[in-house]
């Protein structure tokens, strides 16, 4: 094991205990980095927050079932051997009379102080959340839980003005008597000065929360979508308003997929439904793009020094997973470095987005190493495409899993039409370039880092020259001219190698 990945196996995990209105959650984290891997994460729906808009009060069930939760989280902690554990609590406590009462108890369950957040602050942890699992994010974003509803402007890497709303998906349905025409007009008098929404036009909507999250999933659903994953989850605004109209309307058991809705979540499908529609016809946004990072990952991120928050979330999170999965992680960078040469001689147009997608690749390129070589572009494919990774898109995770799948496929074969359907024609063709650039890097290296730099494969006066030192002379033969043809087919250029 190298140095890089004693560091990373060595990092100091820490918790996130998350005390909602609607579930109590467990996320424990490998470490502190741009890029936070889970390491266990585990929720249990008590509906804390449910009549709390009628009564005032944290019902009895309730309460018992969250400090059972916070129990079994301090044992589970305990056997992680994590001491850096952060309990939070949000909207059902700072808003019940008996809620100081329910944190002494809960205090005492998971072992820790837990910090009774303002309404304004969850915004502000939202905002930070978007910011640290997107790309550059520029929109509003609305964290819905059982309380309440957050709005913050995110722009630039930074935060605006959150406000708070009583709009969670319990409160809502009990201040309406689970009415959903009531629940219309009670979200349209709230939303009415909602400040961040006055500068939403045209621009992205950020949803976070379960009960959005399961709304996208149902939308999946409706669309056969090709990807399980939630997180960057795209839906025009317009489509998402019909949509939501329609979970308002129709009998939720009738829904598409509604079985892979946890069943203590289904009522509050409506009511999430009710202040999506809402905040889509008064902000008129551009599109809707469901977010996994909320507000565990703000309080990660606010964490992090200065020049962690500066980098890319994509970069660092292909970063650590080279170190960790590939065979030797220097390698990595020497295809970054040899890609960069190989591109600016080409001429091929590429733009700051495709740049970090094409180095993210190349990061990735040796994931399916220890496999069977059969099912190496399979793997690449399905585990690039779906995994929990961060600051990329769909079209982008389909280019990921391209590039690489194409790494392992000769002339001829092809990969599933599905995952191509998410990419543009113009990032398909960046996958295949970049595929058989790596298929001629491979073969000239056999992934032993400092290889590379020594050669170089540049297009010169029509044609894709590969330069080898007279040393390495006998790294030429049939099989790699084969590739070397092959990438020169993709860019139309015939090839040729030669030695200095």
């Amino acid at each position: 094991m190298n140095k890089a990945q004693g560091r990373l196996r060595g990092a100091r995990p820490t918790a996130i205990v998350d005390i909602g209105s609607n579930s109590v959650r467990l996320v424990a984290y490998e470490g502190l980095t741009r890029a936070p891997t889970s390491l266990f994460n585990e929720k249990a729906m008590c509906a804390l927050g449910k009549g709390v808009a009628t009564t005032g009060e944290l019902a009895e069930e309730g309460m018992n079932k969250a400090l059972e939760a916070l129990r079994r989280f301090r044992k589970l902690c305990e056997f992680m051997q994590i001491e850096d554990i952060r309990p939070v609590a949000t909207a059902a406590a700072r808003d019940a009379r008996n809620g100081l009462q329910f944190l002494a108890a809960a205090r005492e369950a998971i072992g820790r102080p837990i910090e009774l957040i303002s309404g304004k602050r969850e915004a502000e942890l939202s905002g930070l959340g978007v910011i640290s699992t997107f790309h550059q994010p520029d929109g509003v974003v609305g964290d819905l839980g059982g309380g309440s509803l957050e709005l913050i402007d995110v722009k630039n890497g930074a935060v605006g003005a959150g406000v708070s709303l009583k709009l969670g998906s319990l409160a809502l349905m009990d201040a309406s008597g689970r009415s959903p025409k009531n629940a219309m007009r009670i979200a349209k008098e709230q939303l009415a000065q909602a400040g961040p929404l006055d500068h939403l036009r045209g621009r992205t909507f950020y949803a976070v929360g379960g009960t959005w999250r399961s709304l996208g999933k149902l939308h999946m659903a409706q669309r056969n979508y090709p990807l399980d994953v939630m997180h960057g989850y795209v839906i025009p605004a317009r489509d998402a308003a019909d949509f939501a109209s329609l979970v308002e309307r129709v009998d939720t058991e009738s829904l598409v997929a509604v079985g892979a809705i946890s069943e203590q979540r289904r009522p509050a499908l409506a009511y999430g439904a009710v202040v999506l529609e809402e905040i889509i016809r008064r902000g008129r946004p551009g599109k809707v793009v469901i977010s996994n990072g909320g507000l565990r990952e703000g309080l990660l991120y606010e964490k992090l020094s200065d020049d962690l928050r500066a980098r890319d979330p994509l970069l660092e999170g292909a970063h650590e997973y080279n170190i960790l999965r590939s065979r030797a992680p220097g390698h990595g960078e020497d295809l970054i470095q040899w890609s960069d040469v190989f591109m600016a001689s080409s001429h091929i147009d590429e733009t700051a987005e495709e740049k970090r997608l094409r180095h993210a690749a190349c990061l990735y390129g040796d994931i399916g190493w220890r496999t069977s070589p059969d099912y190496r572009s399979d793997l690449a494919l399905n585990l690039l495409a779906n995994s929990p990774i961060v600051g990329v898109d769909h079209p982008g995770r389909a280019y990921l899993g391209m590039a690489v799948a194409y790494r392992h496929l000769s002339t001829g074969e092809d990969i599933d039409p599905q995952i191509r359907s998410l990419a543009t024609p113009r990032l398909m063709d960046r996958a295949r370039i970049l595929g058989a650039v790596q298929r001629v890097g491979y073969i000239i290296s056999a992934s032993v880092p400092g290889i590379l730099p020594r050669t170089k494969l540049r297009c010169v006066k029509g044609k894709v020259v590969l330069t080898l030192p007279r040393d390495l002379a006998d790294l030429a033969n049939d099989r790699l001219n084969a590739r070397l043809k092959q990438l020169g087919k993709l860019i139309g250029r015939a090839h040729s190698i030669v030695f200095e």
